[in-house]
């Protein structure tokens, strides 16, 4: 809201001459009560510039934000602390990581914050809202994964035409676990967004040991088998992101 200084001057006579009404006592207590209250409201109308569409999009804003997981406000907060910072017009409502393993029964992807050196691989993934009037553009996202010592061992950026409304995003190319098993160090990583060059987000998750890794000094037979429970059967996961998701909501609910 805000004021119209050029129509204080009108008002201004106005006043003057409901006042000389109200206080001459020639109008009636009910008709000077009435005056007030119209003067008040012509003031109110035509002084202060209300605009309705921004309080609205404030309200939608707010509604956005609450819809954010707890990973995706965390990340943003980090982000903010990097000195990455967006506008209303785009909200990350959630971030994370998607890891593929295969066994017998096929692949198996589930969304986690710790991942294994036993996995296939490992993809970043992201959820946008998006405001309509930051909508109908092409964005360049950039994923990076840093190991616990901050070097970059992913980097993947893809063009991403951004529709109004909410959106699921999925790295197209996953970073190599079980072939680095011996190069990575587990601990903990850290996994940036970024957008048009600005950070979004900054999530951090968990890089375990194999269970090669994780045995090697127990007993070869006790290993062996333990390493043998991830190729059994497991429970058929959805393979699409907006399902993973959706498993994962359905869960938290």
């Amino acid at each position: 809201m805000r004021l119209k200084r050029r129509n204080f001057a009108w008002l201004t006579v106005l006043g003057a001459a409901v006042a000389i009404a109200v206080l001459s006592g020639v109008a009636s207590p009910v008709v000077s009560a009435t005056l007030l209250v119209l003067y008040l409201a012509a003031a109110a109308a035509t002084v202060i510039d209300f605009q309705p569409e921004q309080i609205l999009d404030r309200s939608r804003s707010s509604l956005t934000q609450m819809r954010m997981t707890s990973e995706a406000r965390e990340a943003v907060e980090r982000a903010r602390r990097r000195g990455g910072s967006f506008d209303d017009g785009l909200t990350l409502l959630d971030i994370g990581l998607i890891t593929s393993q295969s066994n017998r029964e096929g692949m198996v992807m589930r969304r986690t914050r710790s991942v294994s050196l036993d996995d296939d691989g490992v993809r970043p993934f992201i959820s946008l809202h998006v405001q309509p009037e930051y909508a109908d553009r092409t964005v360049r996202i950039r994923f990076e994964i840093l190991d616990g010592a901050g070097t970059t061992q992913y980097v993947h950026e893809m063009n991403t035409y951004l529709r109004d409304g909410e959106m699921n995003i999925l790295a197209d190319h996953q970073l190599p676990l079980v072939e680095n098993a011996t190069a990575f160090q587990s601990g903990d990583w850290d996994m940036r967004v970024y957008v048009d060059g600005k950070l979004l987000g900054a999530h951090t998750f968990t890089l375990a040991p194999s269970l090669n890794n994780r045995f090697q000094r127990t007993d070869p037979t006790d290993a062996a088998a333990r390493i043998t429970l991830r190729d059994k059967p497991q429970d058929e996961a959805p393979l699409s992101l907006e399902d993973l998701l959706r498993s994962r909501s359905n869960h938290d609910n």
